[in-house]
């Protein structure tokens, strides 16, 4: 059980370093920061890689310490928790709140950044289409044929 206690905190370190990552990479995302994204999004992808060698490592220790409580190989966090003796009993209950709530901030902030990922890139190439204008029709042999040629105003801020 020692073990097992042990796989499940450094999986819920992991955790929070991954919402920590995701926060950051938010923060880029809504500064308009974009040079840092490729380094912040390399850095969400190491924690997601020491979080599947965790991982493993966790499910080594639940199966040893579900054959010592007598379930089956492969028994949920839940399971473990109603047939572990105190105090482990109250311990694997407080992991298994603990990943709960870390799960939902992360899916919702991983789902907040692809909103604004997308937001992002369609603003690009909004801001795209306007510069270089866009292809308009095809014609009869599948060639795209421009719109029209117009004047155009350019930002210079942009």
């Amino acid at each position: 059980m020692t073990d097992l206690s042990g796989s499940l905190f450094r999986i819920r370190e992991l955790l929070e370093l991954l919402l920590f990552k995701l926060e950051e990479e938010q923060l880029l995302l809504t500064a308009g920061r974009g040079r840092w994204l490729p380094h912040a999004t390399r850095e969400v992808e190491v924690v997601l890689e020491h979080i599947r060698v965790a991982e493993v490592v966790r499910a080594v220790h639940s199966d040893r310490a579900a054959e010592q409580l007598g379930l089956p190989a492969g028994s949920g966090l839940a399971a473990l928790a109603q047939a572990a003796p105190a105090p482990w009993s109250d311990l694997l209950h407080q992991h298994r709140q603990a990943f709960m709530v870390l799960t939902a901030e992360i899916s919702n902030l991983a789902a907040n950044n692809r909103d604004l990922l997308t937001a992002g890139l369609r603003a690009v190439r909004e801001t795209v289409l306007a510069v270089v204008g866009d292809t308009g029709t095809y014609s009869s042999r599948g060639q795209s044929v421009a719109a029209s040629t117009r004047a155009r105003l350019v930002d210079e801020a942009i």
